[in-house]
């Protein structure tokens, strides 16, 4: 077995093809914890799948088996760390995460702070050890392992009101991939809980766009359905986080029974 190949950082290459090509990269939000669905979702044709451990029910003692099951189907797994500390950052990059999703992200001081904590140095502060997941647990020569895992990449969310604010500083810190507009949590910001179509919050979110294509950055944006997947898409959003596993697979049985009653 060629344990050098690390079939993680393979498959962030794929992902960030994806994200440089026309169609941009498109994949789902993962809330539960079944390996399963997360091999199926790589063997469906998915950019990535998005291990949710902020909202979702994944601990650091199943993350592990869930990109384990993203590396055997070759998509790319991107994990969304609980907020709060660089620790998870380390953590999910530890056990093979091919991107770390970083929720809450207000100032540019936040977004220096996650790009450290994802990068070794020189770049980073990142926690330098090569007996991890993400090395084969050893096998791969520390040289090779901490050159090649530098090129996992970093999704800051730029969520609300203020983030928005301040989006020239944030956008300006080195090493962000992608910044991750979430639709739900501006709305809240802006003071319309849960209406992700009124008109000023589709206005930010424009305004989210133009700033970061001007700074050469990546965006990113949350998708209920796969036509507003394509809204964003057309309006120049690379990154389409989609639904979520058990919203999928509840929207696909109901359209099955209602099939089967007619």
């Amino acid at each position: 077995m060629d344990v050098s190949r690390m079939p993680t950082m393979e498959s962030v290459a794929r992902f960030k093809a994806a994200l440089r090509s026309d169609k941009g990269a498109f994949g789902p939000f993962m809330i539960g914890t079944d390996p399963a669905f997360v091999e199926v979702a790589g063997y469906a044709g998915y950019d990535f799948v998005l291990l949710d451990m902020e909202h979702g029910t994944t601990t650091f003692q199943t993350l592990p088996n869930l990109i384990r099951a993203a590396n055997v189907a070759g998509v790319c797994p991107v994990v969304r760390v609980p907020r709060g500390t660089d620790i998870w950052i380390d953590q999910a990059l530890d056990v093979g995460a091919g991107a770390v999703m970083v929720p809450q992200v207000d100032t540019a001081e936040q977004a220096r702070a996650a790009v450290s904590a994802a990068k070794f140095s020189p770049v980073g502060t990142r926690g330098t050890c090569r007996f991890v997941r993400s090395a084969a647990f050893g096998a791969i020569a520390g040289s090779d392992y901490f050159a090649k895992a530098q090129e996992t990449c970093v999704i800051l969310q730029a969520e609300g009101k203020k983030a928005i604010e301040n989006l020239d500083e944030i956008l300006d810190v080195p090493g962000i991939d992608v910044v991750f507009v979430g639709p739900y949590d501006l709305s809240s910001s802006l003071g319309h809980v849960g209406d992700i179509e009124h008109p000023e919050v589709l206005s930010y979110i424009e305004k989210v766009i133009k700033q970061a294509a001007a700074k050469g950055v990546a965006v990113g944006c949350f998708a209920d359905t796969v036509e507003s997947g394509i809204r964003w898409r057309n309006m120049g959003v690379k990154f389409v986080g989609y639904s979520c596993d058990t919203n999928i697979f509840a929207l696909a049985a109901k359209a099955d029974v209602e099939k089967f009653a007619k």
